[in-house]
């Protein structure tokens, strides 16, 4: 497998967690004088993750998947979010899902596969092999950052399903629970949220489902307790609080594509040659840098051609974007 070289970015050392302190968090708080800001670090996440005295995993492989790029802090990561069902605003999530308690969990697999049934997620992450991947978000309003993922292989998870040759879509759809997500009582977006892949995307080999975030698990705000991460892809393909994966024949219904078809493609492929339609997808705006510097060029597939390109192959990825 090949390994991803990108440019790193200009972020600050200043605005950066090192990993040897993400590794042992509330170590380092009892031993240096910078407890009162990693404390404040803490109180992103949410309160259930807090009972376990040290990160729930370290010593994790990095993915031979993952960007050299420096990484977000931890800061970044969690207070600047998109994820509607705690609020539209990017600092929503942050303070609206500080009391969502995810759980315990499960997955309702159904559709064209032979092993239908509903999963227990723990059992689930018990029984997958768990890795650090740094990707970079890519977010279609002209944003991005770096994420230290804990994860597993989305292939991996959905092989365990069996699908059957009539299976050429996978779905996944957000947890709908309006006493909980509170976003979901307003009329934005069509509610759940769903989101999908076709099979051979959902089957490469960078798509992972990811469960945690610097070596612990992953924030409320992040899409707790399971999300997607498809790296070449915008961010909001990425569903948060995954409940139920069908596999299915037919194209799905995705939420943002059926909200506003002229502006979310079904595929929505990281590419600078394809505008939205009120923004250019030209360059992107890295979060932690300084306003005054400028922004990055937006590579194609979000600099993951070398693994995906070959999905497209004969498409015209401006039709179909």
């Amino acid at each position: 497998m090949s390994i991803i070289i990108k440019k790193p970015t200009a972020i600050q050392p200043s605005e950066i967690t090192p990993k040897s302190v993400y590794l042992n968090r509330r170590k380092f708080m009892q031993q240096t004088v910078a407890a009162s800001l990693l404390l404040s670090l803490d109180a992103a996440l949410p309160a259930w993750a807090n009972r376990s005295p040290e990160p729930r995993w370290s010593d994790l492989k990095k993915s031979p998947f993952s960007t050299d790029e420096t990484v977000n802090s931890h800061k970044d990561i969690t207070t600047y979010n998109n994820f509607y069902e705690f609020g539209s605003g990017k600092k929503d999530p942050h303070k609206n899902a500080t009391e969502f308690d995810p759980q315990p969990w499960s997955i309702v697999v159904e559709g064209e596969c032979e092993k239908k049934g509903t999963y227990d997620l723990e059992e689930f992450i018990k029984s997958s092999v768990l890795e650090e991947r740094i990707y970079r978000l890519r977010c279609v309003e002209g944003w991005s950052m770096v994420i230290p993922w804990v994860g597993f292989s989305l292939a991996d998870m959905l092989k365990k399903f069996e699908p059957n040759s009539k299976a050429k879509y996978v779905e996944f759809t957000t947890l709908y629970d309006k006493s909980r997500m509170p976003g979901q009582k307003t009329r934005l977006l069509h509610w759940p949220y769903v989101e999908g892949l076709r099979i051979d995307e959902a089957m490469n080999e960078l798509p992972i489902m990811a469960v945690g975030l610097y070596g612990d698990v992953l924030p409320n705000q992040n899409g707790a307790p399971i999300r997607l991460v498809v790296p070449w892809k915008y961010g909001f393909k990425s569903i948060k609080s995954i409940v139920k994966i069908r596999f299915t024949e037919t194209q799905p219904q995705t939420t943002w594509n059926r909200t506003a078809p002229k502006e979310y493609g079904f595929y929505s492929n990281v590419n600078p040659d394809v505008d939205h339609p009120r923004w250019s997808q030209k360059k992107e705006r890295v979060i932690g840098r300084p306003f005054w510097e400028p922004k990055r060029d937006t590579e194609l597939f979000n600099g993951y051609a070398e693994q995906v390109a070959h999905l497209y192959k004969g498409m015209d990825l401006k039709k179909y974007f």
